[in-house]
């Protein structure tokens, strides 16, 4: 039994691994053909980004890999085949409910993670991606690969979802990760700043958490952070302090990084 679950996580790693270094490679050459130098005298930045995402591919890939096993050897999870076995209308739902429960786990982690200790300790290896680049998506340290490394693994033996919705899944987290990263907006700005943008993140979104630190914590949507005071809005793309500044200081002293001013 041993022998199968650890091919099975190794595979997994292996497409987790694949995955990010086909899409942020292939949206690091958009970059390069939309935005030419953006990325100019950062390549030991990304080298380091590389490094820590192939590390955060293995954190992610044994969860996944494990479940899978046990899926199809022991039926484990809520992960079905037979598009006929819940009403159509649950395969976009499905996507939505996985989306939502993610971006819930993701807001309040990740606001956590903004507190003094646990951004020393791992966030702040995100954080030293300034700016970030298309490589940045998964740059964590192993705590935090490890927080979102549970959260698909678990969310597939609480909710249905048909294996192509989970692929649709998946193949969104993937671009909106490498996406809100690359330090240019890819969407229409009609798109960003119209009714849509009020609740979808977008690079324009998560550019300003990369800039204030202390606002802006959401994945996909804007719901949290405005219910819970943390939106400031769209940021623009322009000079971020490179690797020179101390990001320990947002979360050193004084107003913890995580705490929502009131208006803010």
């Amino acid at each position: 039994m041993v022998i199968p679950i650890l091919l099975s996580a190794l595979a997994m790693t292996a497409i987790v691994g694949v995955r990010y270094l086909i899409a942020s490679a292939g949206f690091a050459f958009a970059t390069r053909v939309r935005q030419p130098g953006l990325y100019a005298g950062q390549g030991r930045q990304i080298r380091r980004e590389i490094g820590w995402s192939l590390a955060s591919a293995a954190i992610y890939g044994v969860p996944a890999g494990i479940v899978a096993w046990g899926w199809r050897t022991h039926g484990w999870t809520r992960i079905y085949e037979d598009v006929g076995a819940y009403p159509l209308w649950w395969l976009p739902l499905s996507v939505f409910a996985f989306l939502a429960a993610h971006d819930t786990w993701f807001y309040w982690t990740h606001r956590w993670m903004h507190r003094p200790g646990p951004f020393r300790i791992a966030h702040a290896v995100h954080h030293a991606s300034r700016p970030p680049t298309a490589w940045a998506a998964m740059s964590f340290h192993p705590w935090e690969a490890l927080t979102g490394a549970v959260v698909i693994p678990s969310l597939v033996f609480l909710i249905p979802i048909h294996v192509a919705a989970l692929g649709t899944v998946l193949a969104i987290m993937t671009i909106m990760g490498v996406t809100n990263h690359m330090g240019w907006e890819l969407f229409p700005r009609s798109m960003v700043t119209g009714a849509a943008g009020r609740w979808l993140i977008t690079a324009s979104h998560h550019q300003r958490h990369h800039r204030d630190y202390g606002c802006n914590y959401g994945l996909y949507f804007r719901f949290w952070d405005r219910l819970c005071g943390t939106d400031r809005g769209l940021g623009d793309f322009g000079p971020t302090p490179r690797r020179g500044a101390d990001p320990g200081r947002h979360a050193a002293g004084g107003e913890p990084v995580g705490t929502a001013r009131p208006g803010g």
